[in-house]
């Protein structure tokens, strides 16, 4: 491995620098409830969490991490999107909680030098509330939720977008995350990926996906970052 020196780190939100899946089960449960359907314990929740809202909200509507075209009609989809979000905006950051080292670590990365940026898929009205809960507003130059452009990751569009918007060439960025949209939509933009084993990747192990790097806590992926990329 040549580890070039690079100036843009940027990292995905949930399941790598916050566990929100507590609220994201609880706004998902309250939405099925709501609907007269039938409510599914926070781990089966976390197996659906990645692909933004919408996707979870399909997956909870059909009880299943698959849902065939034609599953959902668009009304009954459109109507329980606006029922969790109504949900989730009720409970969004109650019981979510930064990762170890997280607080620590970003701030370190700031001062090392590196540009902070944040790309989730998270829908973006529910971003400000939790970086500002941590702490963490200002240390991202560029925030990204998954309804800011028309496409969100896995397309390798919204880290384009990013190293665009700050002038800086995808050889000096990262993609840091844990779950296959992220490693895919960095590796699409021929960027590094770093890949962390504890999130929400579909039960999957992060190694599989063949990122540039794979950690099992916050601090080491730190640690390596500065010691390789400064």
């Amino acid at each position: 491995m040549t580890a070039v020196k690079k100036e843009l780190l940027i990292f995905d939100l949930d399941g790598t620098l916050i566990d929100s899946v507590p609220d994201l089960a609880q706004a998902t449960n309250d939405m099925l409830t709501t609907l007269c359907k039938s409510t599914y314990p926070i781990e089966t929740v976390r197996n659906w969490v990645g692909n933004g809202s919408r996707m979870l909200i399909e997956r909870a509507l059909v009880g299943s991490v698959e849902v065939a075209e034609g599953q959902l009609s668009k009304e009954e989809a459109d109507h329980a999107e606006k029922v969790f979000f109504d949900a989730y905006a009720k409970v969004s950051g109650d019981n979510t909680v930064a990762y170890p080292n997280v607080s620590e670590g970003l701030k370190k990365l700031k001062q090392a030098g590196f540009t902070l940026a944040l790309v989730t898929n998270k829908p973006s009205q529910f971003v400000p509330k939790i970086l500002e809960s941590f702490g963490w507003s200002e240390l991202f130059t560029e925030v990204l939720g998954g309804d800011s452009l028309p496409a969100k990751k896995p397309d390798p569009e919204p880290l384009r977008h990013v190293c665009r918007t700050l002038q800086i060439a995808p050889e000096y960025a990262v993609m840091i995350g844990d779950s296959k949209n992220d490693i895919f939509a960095g590796q699409n933009a021929n960027i590094d990926t770093l890949g962390l084993s504890y999130g929400y990747n579909y039960g999957q192990d992060i190694r599989e996906l063949k990122p540039t790097a794979a950690f099992d806590d916050f601090q080491s992926l730190v640690d390596w970052v500065i010691a390789e990329y400064t």
